[in-house]
C-alpha cells in the first residue's frame, strides 16, 4: 500500500503530508520497505505460479 492514500489515526491528515511525528515514522518507514512489501501472500503465490508455468513451456519447447 502506498502512503498517498493512508489516513493517520493519531492526526487525521494524509500521511503523505507528514503533520504529526506518527505520520512522518510511518511515511519513513513505507519508504524504506523494498517494491515487493505491498504485496499479499495471495499475489505472491499467484507470481510464483505464473513464473513456474512460464518455466514449464520455455523447458517444453526446448525439449
Amino acid at each position: 500500500m502506498t502512503y498517498d492514500r493512508l489516513v493517520c489515526a493519531n492526526c487525521a491528515a494524509p500521511v503523505s503530508q507528514g503533520r504529526c511525528p506518527v505520520c512522518r515514522a510511518n511515511r519513513e518507514r513505507l519508504q524504506q520497505e523494498g517494491p515487493l512489501s505491498g504485496l499479499t501472500p495471495v499475489a505472491l503465490i499467484a507470481l510464483l505460479v505464473v513464473l513456474v508455468a512460464a518455466l514449464a513451456l520455455v523447458a517444453q519447447q526446448t525439449a
